[in-house]
């Protein structure tokens, strides 16, 4: 009884070794993986983490590439470029635009004297002020009166403008030939010489306002009207068409022609004082120009006027500038008008911008 109470413990122990034994190799075959998930969860973890921030990285080169392509592309500026060939395009593609465009006075008139072709025109329909121009008119009438040129003429109170109260370097008293008188209401546009030209007329200022609307009628200028004979009245009016045939009128008369053309002309008072006066036209002392007869205007409602015959590739050609903004425009005008027509670029021009 006691050798199998014993036996029966040994059994009991041996047992519990067994099952300690087996727990104990169970536990030992469980704590690798244990011991290895860890790191493998943190090396999953850790690549993981290396690829938020490789897509960190990835998507913060991704903005900045995306950001570059915006400064490149106005540098490149492919839709400005397209917007501007349009532009471009226009240029030679509208050749009145370019050839004609940079003539600036209001009314334009170019001729041809010689086949009388038309080259260039702008609003020359309407018949308006001329100022100064009249006195082209003023000097065809004189001419052509056979009054004599060497008769001394005296400016008087009645020359004096109370229209537009204009300045003159001939004082009240001043007293000189006609062709002086002539001289200096061309080329330095005297007003008060032109008054004076007219008063002393036979007959006085109406006979002689009379007298230049019967010779614009002889020269054919159905749509032109004289009032006096120095321009400071708006009164005075024409067209371009009509102010060419004044203008071969008067390059036809070697007096208006020569004192239209003079640069500058010095008179000897009677005093003894002498007194150089200019041309108001600075293209007649260009010697690339060859003018045949010129004449400056300018009265508010006129604007800043030209006009003159100019030889230009051998041919006479009349050139009519009225309404400019400047003096500058005016001979900027001309100048440009000659090189077309050098160009042979107004041969088939006409524009009518109003």
């Amino acid at each position: 009884m006691r050798l199998s109470s014993i036996s029966f413990h040994r059994k009991s122990w041996l047992a519990s070794l067994l099952a300690v034994a087996l727990s104990l190799s169970a536990g030992a075959s469980a704590a690798p993986d244990d011991a290895t998930t860890p790191p493998q969860s943190q090396q999953k973890s850790g690549s993981g983490a290396k690829k938020p921030a490789d897509a960190t990285t990835k998507s913060s080169s991704k903005p900045q590439t995306a950001a570059k392509k915006p400064d490149t592309k106005p540098v490149q500026a492919k839709p400005a470029a397209a917007s501007a060939k349009p532009v471009a395009a226009k240029a030679p593609a509208a050749p009145k635009v370019v050839t004609y465009g940079s003539v600036r006075s209001h009314v334009v008139y170019v001729q041809d004297l010689s086949s009388s072709a038309v080259l260039y025109s702008r609003n020359e329909d309407v018949s308006r002020p001329i100022a100064s121009i009249s006195k082209l008119m003023t000097a065809i009438v004189v001419v052509d009166s056979g009054l004599p040129m060497s008769e001394i003429i005296e400016v008087t109170e009645d020359d004096v403008d109370t229209v537009k109260h204009s300045r003159s370097r001939l004082a009240v008293g001043t007293r000189l030939s006609r062709a002086d008188m002539l001289h200096l209401a061309l080329m330095s546009s005297e007003n008060r010489a032109a008054n004076a030209l007219g008063r002393t007329h036979p007959g006085g200022l109406p006979a002689f306002v009379v007298a230049m609307n019967a010779k614009a009628q002889e020269l054919g200028m159905s749509r032109s009207q004289f009032v006096e004979p120095t321009g400071l009245s708006s009164g005075n009016i024409s067209t371009p068409r009509d102010l060419v045939k004044m203008l071969q009128a008067a390059a036809a008369r070697e007096p208006i022609h020569r004192y239209t053309t003079d640069q500058q002309y010095e008179v000897k008072f009677k005093s003894g004082r002498t007194t150089l006066f200019r041309n108001t036209n600075m293209l007649v002392a260009n010697r690339d120009w060859d003018i045949r007869v010129s004449k400056t205007g300018y009265i508010n409602e006129a604007g800043q006027c030209l006009v003159m015959v100019a030889r230009i590739n051998n041919r006479d050609t009349a050139i009519v500038l009225l309404n400019a903004e400047g003096k500058s425009t005016r001979i900027g005008d001309a100048i440009r008008i000659r090189q077309l027509v050098q160009r042979r670029e107004l041969a088939l021009a006409t524009d009518t911008v109003l």
